[in-house]
C-alpha cells in the first residue's frame, strides 16, 4: 500500500515538476494580450478601437403558419408581448434582450433583422451607423444588396442582403 502511495506521489510531483518546468520555457504567443489597460486586456482594447459597423438590435423575423399558436409557443418559452397586434398580423415577442417577430402571411422564409439607431427596447442609440452607410460599406465590400436604401435620402430607410446559405439579412432604419 505504502509502495502505491509513493509511486503515485512521484508521479504527480513529475508531472508537476515538467508543467511548471514548460511554463518557464515557453514562449509567450503573439496572440495573448501584452497588457491590461484601464482594466480591459489588450485585444479587448484592439476590437474597440477597430472600425466595426454599429447595426443596432438584433432580431429574427419567422414566418409563421399561426400566429396564435406560434405566440403560446414562445410564451412557454418566456418571450412576452413587445409590439405588433393579430389584427396586424404580426407580434414582436421579447425576452430580456433577445427579440422573435412572428409574420404570419407577410413572406417566406425567415430574416436575421438589424435595426441601426434602436437598442432590444425600440429606444434610440446615441451612437449608430446610418443604413446608408453601412450599404455603401458592404457595397465596397463586393456584397451585393437586394432593395437597395435610397443614398440620397435620410431618416428611416431598408435594404436586404442575402448570405452564402440563402439567409436574408434586413437592415431596416426606423428613424
Amino acid at each position: 500500500m505504502k509502495k502505491t502511495l509513493l509511486i503515485i506521489t512521484a508521479i504527480l510531483l513529475s508531472f508537476g515538476l515538467g508543467f511548471y518546468i514548460c511554463t518557464l520555457t515557453a514562449k509567450p504567443a503573439e496572440n495573448k494580450p501584452a497588457k491590461q489597460v484601464a482594466g480591459k486586456s489588450a485585444i479587448q482594447t484592439h476590437h474597440e478601437k477597430r472600425n466595426h459597423m454599429k447595426l443596432g438590435a438584433f432580431s429574427i423575423s419567422l414566418s409563421v403558419k399561426d400566429l396564435e399558436v406560434s405566440k403560446v409557443f414562445y410564451e412557454n418559452l418566456g418571450f412576452t408581448h413587445f409590439a405588433g397586434s393579430m389584427a396586424q398580423h404580426y407580434l414582436i415577442m421579447k425576452n430580456e434582450n433577445a427579440l422573435i417577430g412572428l409574420f404570419q402571411g407577410m413572406f417566406q422564409g425567415n430574416i436575421l433583422t438589424f435595426n441601426p439607431g434602436w437598442d432590444e427596447n425600440a429606444q434610440n442609440t446615441e451612437r449608430f451607423d446610418d443604413v446608408r452607410k453601412i450599404q455603401q460599406e458592404l457595397k465596397k465590400k463586393g456584397v451585393a444588396i437586394n432593395g437597395e436604401a435610397d443614398e440620397n435620402t435620410k431618416g428611416p430607410a431598408s435594404f436586404m442582403i442575402t448570405d452564402p446559405d440563402g439567409n436574408v439579412v434586413l437592415i431596416d432604419q426606423h428613424r
